[in-house]
C-alpha cells in the first residue's frame, strides 16, 4: 500500500458526529499555509457532519458560516504600530501578557507560548464541550496541560521549524544577524519538548514524517501521515482567462531564504537573453530595502518582475491561469500548496526536489534540483518553448490532484484517525498504550518558566 493511499477509511454511516476544537494560534489565510489549513480542515470537516469550533489568536482566520470562531486575543504586536508603547497598565496583571510584550521587544516570537497559556486556561473551562482538540503547530506547554487533564490532542505538524531556522542561519551576512535568528527561533526549544512528549501527531508528508523524526527526535509510533487538500472547485481550469506565454509565477515571501526566489531570479535573467520580453510575477510582498530588492537591481529585472499580495483564493487562481508556467522554487516545503493549486488549475509547474515537494508534483510537472539557477533557467526554457508538453503536463497534474489530494479525502482519514485514539473505530490497537501521568514540570511548571 502506499503512502497516498494509506488511511482512506472514513467515518461509517452509522458513526455518531464528532465535536471537534481546533486551534490555531495565528490563522488569517493571507499569513501563510497553515491559515489556509485551518479554513479548508474545518471546512471539509463540518462537511462531513461533524461540529466544529475554531479557537484562534490574532489575526482570525476566515471560517466557512458552519464553523464557529472563538477569539483568543492576544497583543498583536506584529500588526501594532508602535509595539513599545502597546502595554497597557492591566497587561502588567497578566504574565501572559508581559511575556508577549517583553519578547517581542527583544527579538523573539511568543505567539505560540503565550497562545498556549490562554487557550489551555479556556479548555478547563470548556473542555467538556469537545470529544477531542486538533492543534495547528502552535506545539505549546499548554498542549500537555489539557492533555493531563484527560483531553485527547492531537497537532499538526507541517513540518519542523528547525528547517527554517538553518537556512536563515546559513543566509545570515553576519554573526549579529545569526544572533537575531537564534532570538527569534527560540520557541522551537518548546516545541520540540512538547512533540516529544504529545502521543498524537498528524504531518502532511513523507519528508515532514522523516524531519520531525530526526529533528524533533518524535518517535515514528507518533505520527500519522495525512495529505493536505486542494480546493478543486476554486483551483481548476480557466480556460475563459487568456495564457500569456512569457509569463511565469511564482509563489514566495521576498525575503525569506527558504522560498529559494533568488534561484528563480537568476534563472530568468539568465533566460531574458534571448527571451527579453519574459516578465516574472510574485505572488508575495516586495520588502524595501531587503536583499531581494537589491538582487533586482543588481540583475536589472526591476522591469520584470511585478510582486502582488493579499490575494484572495479566486484572484489566485486567476493568476495561476494566466501563466504559462508556475515554479517552485523552495528549497524545501513540508507539502507544497502552491504546486498543487497550479497542477489544479491546469498549468504546467516545475519545481524543486526541496522537501515534499516531489511528493506533490509526482510525474506530472518537472522537477529540478533545490538551490540550482542553471537547472531551473534549462527546464523553463525547454517548456516555454514546447507547448504540447505544457498542455500534457497541465492535463497530468489535475487529475493528479483530484485522484489524490482532495479535502473531503483528507477529513475522511483524520476522522478516522479521530476515532481510533477515541477508541470507536477498529484499528485502535495501532496507537501506543497510554502514557504514565505527564511529568508535573512538563506542562504548568515548564509553561510558568518560559
Amino acid at each position: 500500500m502506499t503512502a497516498l493511499e494509506h488511511c482512506t477509511d472514513g467515518p461509517s454511516e452509522n458513526s455518531r458526529p464528532l465535536k471537534i476544537c481546533l486551534l490555531g494560534y495565528r490563522s488569517h489565510p493571507y499569513c501563510g499555509g497553515q491559515g489556509v489549513y485551518l479554513y479548508y480542515l474545518s471546512k471539509a470537516l463540518v462537511e462531513a457532519g461533524h461540529r466544529v469550533d475554531v479557537v484562534s489568536g490574532q489575526p482570525y482566520p476566515e471560517l466557512d458560516s458552519r464553523v464557529k470562531l472563538i477569539e483568543m486575543p492576544g497583543l498583536n504586536l506584529f500588526d501594532t504600530e508602535s509595539p513599545t508603547r502597546a502595554l497597557r497598565p492591566r497587561h502588567l496583571l497578566s504574565w501572559t501578557d508581559f511575556f508577549e510584550w517583553w519578547s517581542k521587544l527583544t527579538g523573539g516570537f511568543a505567539e505560540p507560548y503565550t497562545f498556549g497559556r490562554r487557550v489551555a486556561k479556556y479548555l478547563r473551562r470548556h473542555g467538556q464541550r469537545y470529544d477531542i482538540v486538533h492543534d495547528n503547530q502552535s506545539l505549546c506547554y499548554g498542549l500537555l496541560d489539557v492533555e493531563k487533564n484527560g483531553l485527547p490532542i492531537v497537532a499538526t505538524i507541517h513540518h519542523p521549524i528547525t528547517r527554517d531556522r538553518q537556512l536563515a542561519l546559513d543566509a545570515a551576512p553576519d554573526w549579529r544577524y545569526r544572533l537575531l535568528v537564534r532570538r527569534w527561533h527560540s520557541f522551537l526549544r518548546m516545541q520540540i519538548k512538547v512533540a516529544r512528549r504529545l502521543r498524537h501527531i498528524v504531518t502532511v508528508s513523507r519528508q515532514s514524517e522523516r524531519d520531525i523524526i530526526e529533528q524533533f527526535g518524535v518517535a515514528p509510533e507518533q505520527i500519522e501521515l495525512v495529505y493536505n487538500g486542494i480546493d478543486t472547485e476554486i483551483f481548476q481550469p480557466q480556460p475563459h482567462i487568456e495564457r500569456r506565454p512569457l509569463r511565469i509565477m511564482t509563489t514566495a515571501s521576498a525575503d525569506q531564504p527558504l522560498k529559494g526566489l533568488r534561484f528563480l531570479l537568476h534563472a530568468l535573467a539568465e533566460l531574458r537573453e534571448q527571451h527579453p520580453h519574459l516578465e516574472l510575477l510574485v505572488v508575495g510582498q516586495l520588502r524595501e530595502g531587503g536583499a531581494t530588492e537589491q538582487l533586482l537591481r543588481q540583475l536589472q529585472l526591476q522591469g520584470a518582475v511585478r510582486f502582488v499580495s493579499g490575494v484572495s483564493n479566486r484572484e489566485m487562481a486567476e493568476y495561476y491561469a494566466s501563466a504559462a508556467v508556475v515554479v517552485c522554487p523552495s528549497l524545501y516545503e513540508g507539502f507544497g500548496l502552491p504546486a498543487g493549486e497550479a497542477m489544479a488549475c491546469g498549468v504546467p509547474v516545475i519545481s524543486s526536489d526541496g522537501g515534499a515537494l516531489p511528493e506533490v508534483v509526482g510525474d506530472a510537472g518537472v522537477v529540478v534540483p533545490a538551490g540550482n539557477s542553471g537547472a531551473l533557467a534549462h527546464a523553463l526554457a525547454e517548456l516555454l518553448a514546447d507547448e504540447p508538453r505544457c498542455t500534457a503536463l497541465g492535463e497530468k497534474g489535475r487529475a493528479r490532484i483530484e485522484r489524490h489530494f482532495s479535502w473531503r479525502l483528507a477529513a475522511d482519514r483524520l476522522v478516522a484517525y479521530y476515532r481510533r485514539i477515541l477508541g470507536e473505530e477498529p484499528g485502535s490497537s495501532r496507537l501506543r498504550p497510554a502514557r504514565a501521568a505527564a511529568n508535573p514540570s512538563g506542562g504548568g511548571r515548564d509553561a510558568e518558566a518560559a
